[in-house]
């Protein structure tokens, strides 16, 4: 298995719940559910694959659009914020990664914004144990997969309630999430 095969799980499933009004925990359970079907071996390659994608997606400029759609972004809340970015698809995740400030255009985080709501998604993480534990009633094995952090980028290395910084670097963002400042 390769990135490729997780993003192919991850349209089937946005596909079959209807791609725009699909949730994340949607998705995810979607994602198990196909993913079950297959045999173990598949099921536990299909684990390293989604860490590489959550290990790609570590950045610090990501982290700090975390930040801003979700009010804060703990180690674990930003682990769960990428898992709902990869449930959006392989689209809006590489769009992500080479703008995080094109989030704000992104319908569901438009919406979430005005309903004040957070975008996170716990369960995409799991989807491998989650559907080898459904379809052999066992954990999978202990050292299904690693994962290596790259070093964040220093140059985000800023208190993110710095709003001002924050509306230099992610405008489109901190304009959607906070009320201009007065001048």
């Amino acid at each position: 298995m390769n990135t490729a095969d997780v993003w192919r799980l991850v349209e089937q499933a946005r596909r079959e719940l209807d791609d725009a009004g699909a949730r994340a925990d949607e998705v995810a359970r979607r994602v198990v559910e196909l993913l079950a079907q297959r045999r173990p071996a598949e099921i536990v390659a299909f684990e390293q694959p989604l860490w590489d994608l959550l290990a790609e997606s570590y950045r610090a400029d990501l982290w700090a659009a975390a930040y801003v759609i979700n009010g804060g972004a703990s180690d674990d809340g930003f682990d769960y914020f990428r898992g709902w970015l990869i449930a959006q698809g392989r689209t809006v995740f590489h769009q992500a990664l080479a703008d995080p400030d094109s989030l704000a255009g992104h319908p569901v985080v438009v919406r979430a914004a005005a309903a004040g709501e957070d975008l996170w998604c716990e369960d995409i993480l799991g989807v491998a144990w989650d559907a080898h534990l459904a379809a052999t009633g066992e954990e999978p094995p202990a050292d299904a997969f690693t994962v290596r952090y790259p070093r964040l980028d220093p140059g985000w290395d800023f208190d993110f309630d710095d709003e001002a910084e924050m509306r230099r670097r992610l405008p489109r963002l901190t304009t959607l999430y906070h009320q201009p400042e007065e001048a």
